[in-house]
């Protein structure tokens, strides 16, 4: 017996999905109803309780299509890249590019929903709502992992403790930058600048300043390469001293390279 839906009711509850997703980055999770989902997808309380069960279920079911469809975009850019890599480990910038660029990808995408999805992504990210954070951990925990794992092959020098803050700092700049938070936006002064194409390569830039900013207690002049290397030390960068610029002459200095100064008689 075949119990795959028929088409037309594939169609309501794809026309629901839509709905409550455009619904929910408009009015939020709490203020939108069942009724204005229904409403907005012509159809009937009834339907969206045959096809969801609850609103909860029905909130379940929107981020999971978006995020099988992200997470998907995700691990088969990460694989392509350790395939060209061919067993040695990847650069962290191209693990940054796999998983917070295809987020940018998808994010432009205004005609199949990637848009709006990844702005409501964005905004619930920082949800206090104790339901939403469980779900969407457990959505997110099996890519993530992944993605931790090779961004700790790529860095076997820096701590791993360290590593996983960065990556919650980056996906809480993601969110932000792709959350459309109006007033903030329009207190930073980027009233109008919500193109993801525009936001991407500017993000992207700030997300690598900050995996390879100095360590905790540092000195500023060592900071993580780009570079990955299973040699100790060598994926940091450490600057060199400055030169000296100045010579003794006699009990005096003069500095290299500058003339001297109104009155001064050389001791030759």
């Amino acid at each position: 017996m075949d119990l795959a839906p028929s088409r037309p009711e594939a169609d309501t509850r794809r026309r629901i999905l839509d709905a409550a997703q455009g619904l929910f980055v408009r009015h939020g999770l709490d203020a939108t109803s069942l009724r204005m989902i229904t409403a907005h997808a012509s159809a009937n309380i009834a339907a969206a309780h045959y096809h969801f069960g609850s609103k909860d279920a029905l909130i379940e079911a929107v981020f999971r299509r978006g995020l099988a469809r992200l997470n998907e975009m995700r691990l088969t850019e990460l694989e392509r890249l350790e395939r060209a890599a061919g067993g040695s480990p990847l650069k962290p910038r191209q693990v940054l590019e796999a998983f917070f660029g295809t987020a940018l990808i998808l994010a432009a995408d205004r005609d199949q929903g990637g848009f709006d999805f990844m702005r409501l992504l964005g905004r619930t990210m920082s949800d206090p709502n104790q339901f939403i954070r469980t779900f969407l951990a457990a959505e997110y925990q099996e890519v993530v992992d992944r993605f931790k794992s090779a961004l700790f092959a790529a860095l076997p020098e820096v701590p791993r403790e360290e590593i996983i803050w960065r990556l919650h700092f980056m996906l809480g700049a993601m969110s932000y930058a792709l959350a459309g938070t109006d007033a903030l936006r329009l207190a930073a002064g980027l009233a109008g600048e919500d193109d993801p194409r525009a936001i991407a390569p500017r993000l992207m830039s700030f997300l690598l300043g900050g995996l390879r900013a100095p360590l905790p207690g540092k000195s500023a002049e060592v900071s993580i390469s780009d570079t990955p290397t299973s040699s100790v030390g060598a994926n940091r960068r450490i600057d060199k001293p400055p030169r000296q610029t100045a010579r003794a002459s006699g009990s005096k200095t003069v500095a290299r390279g500058n003339p001297p100064a109104p009155g001064h008689r050389s001791s030759k």
